[in-house]
Order: structure tokens, then C-alpha cells, then sequence
């Protein structure tokens, strides 16, 4: 029998074996005569709030001798991911078609193969191996392939990341997620660990080993394979063309990235019901790691067995009634990735595109995160569906043209931005012009109330980098309750058709897709 126990404390400089006798002293009369045989982390975090006294902070479930010792704690649920039963009517003719291998179409092939549905998963972009090779020949040398690149390919955008974790929805399927992640050959501390992640050079090898369990199922994944149009008979979908062929389907899951815009302007030309989006633009900001950690830890942190430290970062910008000029609106950091690097994460000609990415030991010199202002739909520039893609488009470019040759971002120091700011004619002025007016005023005025959250975040050392426009999909392809589209088998889910933001929660809205097929449909094979 084990039992859960939180607010486990121990400092910095102790291990976890002095985690059983830290639970006894936890229990106090309770724990009296007992002997903890085993234990397993739930959950850790670091309590930095008091330098002097940094905590390591778990949650525990544990095992006890003598077993009929009874404690008042609560005892810990199991958490099995059980596939839907069919509840429907209907028959699908032909094999569900999974548009997308990131993680919505993953994890949305997977239960639909484990359900028996034998899906066929399309992917525009290229197999690992040889995506990594052009994603390298891009950043080394400039050389861009529009399908195959930091945005498309095999895991889609998050492979080329930090492969963060973090996610604010609460869902029971978050730990169907990262179990199978688990199996597939992530560290097992993912389970437990907050703000966990897996590391770019470790989630290329993850992705392989989901492809390989979705086709033991019974599932196919084509590569290089671009979805170009979609046939609709009667309000339903009947087929789709690829530039491989066409190919018969009666359900077709939309698990697009944020950066599928000719799919998206496909969609609009065949009157799919789509919706303006806010999103958010700004600029990548690096920092040496040694900074973040002095910061967040202490001078003496090289003491301690700590993780390189991380930060988040918001600001609520004067409001016009206040006396400010940016309207109330929200700056923020985001995808914050310790001891990463920032990389170039073009996907369309002539567009410049920032990202950050981090391997798995986060042992890089650099800390780096985007830094990003509210977009609102009413700064684009008109009211039809894919406006946010035009307004993403134009500061792309913008960008694609200050940077220079060979896809360089445009970059400069904080205090480069700042004084251009002011009418100085230095670096700043490359990353200002990339961005729209709003999005430089904004970042102005947080940059020193965020300094006073984290000493040294506006210092020389640090460097922006532009332009970030891809934390979020500008269109959102509306859904029923159903959770198909305007067009009956048309199933949008994801990152891209607006319904989630990040690995977790894309994996999870593709899982939620999939088992609505599951429930509904019986396959006809």
C-alpha cells in the first residue's frame, strides 16, 4: 500500500537519499517505529524565493513497514489510460487520414491505431534523418527547403526546441502523454519534474520510436507527402490530393502546425469556417546563463546541485488611461530555454523566423527566451479569416530583408534597442524595423520593470534577436461539439487549427480528436 505525502523539503545540498527520513520527520508521532521500504517521486520543484535557503520541493507516494500500520494520508489513484468505447451509428468506408506528424498527429495516429483504425498519417516534411541534415545545411549555410526544415518534418516544430513539457491545462490524458514519451526513450523524470523537457537531441529519437509503435499497429506514416486539396461531396469529405496522389478518405484529421498557410488559404477557398486569432510577436532575448543563475540563485549556486535556472517574465503595460501609449497591452516571456541556443527557424522564402532551442543537458553558455507583445485582431489589417498570416508575412520579411544575406537575423544588444529607440542610428535600428510600432514601444516600456523582476535581464550582455511571430496559430479552424469543422469528417485539432499551444497540450487536443472517432465511428476493414 503507498500513500501521498507533499511538501517534502530538503536543501539544496542534500541528496534524495534523505528523502525516507525526511518523510518520517514529516509524519512526526505518526511515523514512530516505521521503516519507509520504498518510494517514488510525484512531483519536484526548486523553492528559490530565499538564496540563503534554497529547497528542493517534493511530492512522494510511499510504502511503509509494518504494512498494518494505517496512516491518515491519502492514498494515490492509478492513472491507466483506458481507449473509449463505440457508442455510435456509423461506418467509416475508408482509413482515417492523419494530416501532420507533430504532436497532435502523433498522438492522435497512436490511439487510432491502438484502437484498430490502421490511420495514414501525412507528413509534408521529411523522416528525421534527413530532416536534421537539412535543418543543418539551413542554419550553416543558408540553404532553405521549404518543406523540410525547423517548422515541417517529422515531430513538426517542437523536435527543433527545447521539447518543454509545461502546460496550464489540466487534463487526465497529460500522463497518457508522457508516458508514452517515457516508452519511447525520455528520461522518467518527466513525470515528476516541473517546467520538465526532453531536449531537442533527445525527442528526435522519441518521435522515431512513436512512428515505429503507430505502424506495429497497424498504421503508415508517408513522408514528404503535402496535402494540396480537399474533395467535399454533399458538405462531407470524400478524398484529398496530395503530390503523391490522391487518396480516398471519409475522415480526415487536420493536425497542422501554426506555419501550414497554404493549407490554411486551401481551407479558406473551400468555404471552411474559419476565425481571426490573436497571437503574439517580439523579438528572441539571450543571456549568458551565468546571469539567470547568479539571478535566480545566488552567487553561490556553483555550491549547489542545482538546474540551470529559468525565469518567467510579464509585464501589463499602462493602460490609455493611465498616460500609456500601449493600451493595457500584455508583454511576456516565453519558451524560455536554459543553456540553449537561438536558431533561425525560417519555413517560406524571403521570411525571417526566430526560435529557441535547447538539448537535453541544458548545458549551453547562452539562456534564451522569446519576448513577446499581444497582438490583437484589430492590428491587422482587415477583417478576412487569414489576416493574421498577412500581418505574420509582412514582419517576416521585414525581417528577411534587415538581416542581411543568407537568412541572418536581424539582431542587436538591449541597449542597441533602446537608444535606437531614441533616434541613435546603431544595430537596434535592424531588429526595430522588423517589428510594428506597438510591439517596440511595448517592449520599451517592460524591459526595465522586468529588469527590477530579474536583476540584470535589460544589461549589454544581453541580445535580441528578431523577429518571433510562430508562438501561436493567427487562424483557429472552428469546430462543434463534435469537434468537426463546417465540413462533415473533417476533424481540425491542434497547435495550427488554434486549440492548443505547445507539445503537451497539442498531443492531448490530437488524443481528445481521435477518441471522438473512436466513439463515433466502427471501421469498415
Amino acid at each position: 500500500m503507498y500513500y501521498r505525502i507533499n511538501e517534502i523539503k530538503l536543501k539544496a545540498e542534500q541528496s534524495q537519499a534523505d528523502i525516507p527520513a525526511s518523510i518520517i520527520k514529516k509524519l512526526g508521532k505518526a511515523g514512530k517505529g516505521l521503516k519507509i521500504t520504498d518510494w517514488r517521486i510525484v512531483k519536484q520543484s526548486v523553492d528559490a524565493r530565499d538564496k540563503g535557503d534554497i529547497l528542493i520541493v517534493y511530492s512522494l507516494d510511499f510504502a511503509v513497514e509494518p504494512k498494518d500500520r494505517k496512516l491518515d494520508l491519502p492514498q494515490p489513484e492509478p492513472k491507466e489510460y483506458i481507449l473509449p468505447d463505440y457508442v455510435g451509428s456509423s461506418v467509416l468506408k475508408y482509413r482515417p487520414v492523419v494530416c501532420g506528424f507533430g504532436p497532435c498527429g502523433m498522438y492522435a495516429a497512436l490511439i487510432l491505431a491502438s484502437a484498430g483504425f490502421k490511420p495514414i498519417v501525412l507528413e509534408r516534411g521529411s523522416e528525421m534523418k534527413k530532416r536534421i541534415v537539412d535543418v543543418e545545411n539551413f542554419l550553416k549555410a543558408g540553404k532553405l527547403n521549404t518543406e523540410s526544415n525547423v517548422q515541417f518534418g517529422e515531430g513538426g516544430a517542437g523536435t527543433f526546441s527545447d521539447g518543454k513539457l509545461t502546460t496550464n491545462i489540466k487534463d487526465a490524458r497529460i500522463s497518457k502523454v508522457l508516458t508514452e514519451f517515457v516508452e519511447a526513450g525520455a528520461d522518467e523524470n518527466i513525470l515528476y519534474k516541473h517546467r520538465a523537457h526532453i531536449g531537442t537531441d533527445v525527442l528526435r529519437d522519441v518521435v522515431v520510436n512513436i512512428r515505429k509503435k503507430i505502424i506495429s499497429l497497424g498504421g503508415e506514416v508517408k513522408f514528404d507527402t503535402r496535402l494540396e486539396d480537399i474533395v467535399i461531396e454533399e458538405g462531407r469529405v470524400r478524398a484529398i490530393k496530395t503530390n503523391k496522389g490522391d487518396i480516398e478518405t471519409d475522415c480526415l484529421l487536420l493536425a497542422l502546425g501554426h506555419s501550414a498557410r497554404d493549407t490554411f488559404r486551401m481551407l479558406n477557398e473551400h468555404q471552411v469556417k474559419l476565425q481571426q486569432k490573436p497571437f503574439s510577436i517580439g523579438v528572441r532575448i539571450q543571456h549568458p546563463q551565468e546571469l539567470i543563475n547568479v539571478a535566480q540563485y545566488g552567487k553561490n549556486y556553483h555550491k549547489l546541485n542545482l538546474p540551470p535556472a529559468e525565469y518567467k517574465l510579464s509585464y501589463h503595460c499602462k493602460s490609455a488611461s493611465e498616460g500609456g501609449e500601449n493600451d493595457g497591452r500584455g508583454v511576456y516571456t516565453f519558451c524560455m530555454c536554459p543553456g540553449g541556443e537561438v536558431i533561425n527557424s525560417s519555413s517560406h522564402k524571403e521570411g525571417v523566423v526566430t526560435n529557441g532551442m535547447s538539448y537535453n543537458a541544458r548545458d549551453g553558455e547562452f539562456a534564451n527566451s522569446a519576448l513577446l507583445v499581444d497582438v490583437r485582431t484589430s492590428d491587422f489589417s482587415g477583417d478576412h479569416a487569414l489576416a493574421g498570416i498577412e500581418f505574420q508575412e509582412k514582419y517576416e520579411h521585414l525581417a528577411y530583408l534587415n538581416g542581411g544575406e543568407n537568412y541572418s537575423l536581424p539582431s542587436c544588444t538591449t541597449g542597441e534597442f533602446m537608444r535606437a529607440r531614441k533616434g541613435e542610428f546603431n544595430a537596434g535600428e535592424a531588429v526595430i524595423s522588423s517589428l510594428p510600432r506597438f510591439a517596440v514601444s511595448a517592449i520599451s516600456e517592460a524591459l526595465p520593470h522586468m529588469a527590477r523582476q530579474l536583476r540584470g535581464f535589460d544589461s549589454e550582455e544581453a541580445k535580441m534577436f528578431a523577429v518571433e511571430t510562430r508562438s501561436s496559430s493567427p487562424v483557429r479552424i472552428v469546430r462543434n461539439e463534435d469537434l468537426q469543422a463546417s465540413v462533415g469528417g473533417l476533424y481540425p485539432c491542434g497547435e495550427g487549427a488554434g486549440y492548443a499551444g505547445g507539445i503537451v497540450s497539442a498531443a492531448v487536443d490530437g488524443i481528445r480528436v481521435a477518441e471522438k472517432i473512436v466513439e463515433n465511428y466502427k471501421p469498415n476493414w
